[in-house]
């Protein structure tokens, strides 16, 4: 697939998602209910079915969850001029929300039933420029280590056409759910 095919499939898959996520509830909050006794990646799953909301952020940054499996989750966003440092190119806090996102999803989807994770390192590498002439980058997160403390994983941020605007790692603390106060 030539990187215009690819980029055509990309967008018809963001479309189809969109259409999807804004049939459902929205950006904002699951309700503690709504995410009783499921693992991490059933969540996630639910989250792309439109049955609980999604983040907030995705919406603010102009992204989307595309995909997730155990161990992987991918996002694909859209750089625009309102995402602009003042040198003109994509400001490096929109790569790093985007990675973040894809490499803490990824985590996410590794965790049982009562267990979370918060990120407790991030490092991202900006390798190349990033401009709205490119219509759509994906990040691709993927666990490298999950374990009962630690998880680690990386991400990379291309284009369509296969180019690498940036890569990333995280490692995230993992812990049991604190139960509920009433």
């Amino acid at each position: 697939m030539n990187a215009t095919e690819q980029l055509a499939a990309w967008i018809a898959e963001e479309e189809t998602i969109a259409e999807r996520l804004n049939a459902g509830p929205g950006p904002g909050l699951a309700r503690p209910e709504q995410l009783a006794g499921k693992t991490g990646l059933e969540m996630m799953e639910a989250m792309l079915r439109a049955e609980i909301p999604y983040a907030a952020i995705a919406k603010t940054l102009d992204f989307s969850l595309i995909s997730v499996a155990p161990g992987r989750a991918v996002f694909q966003g859209t750089p625009l001029p309102r995402h602009l440092n003042p040198l003109g190119t994509i400001h490096g806090g929109w790569f790093a929300t985007l990675l973040d996102s894809a490499l803490g999803c990824a985590v996410h989807t590794m965790m049982p039933t009562g267990r979370a994770y918060t990120t407790a390192e991030l490092g991202v590498n900006l390798v190349k420029a990033l401009t709205p002439k490119v219509p759509r980058v994906r990040a691709e997160g993927k666990v490298i280590h999950c374990g009962r403390q630690l998880a680690t994983a990386e991400a990379r941020l291309v284009g369509a056409d296969g180019t690498l605007y940036a890569h990333a790692t995280t490692t995230c603390l993992v812990f049991d759910i604190p139960p509920r106060r009433e």
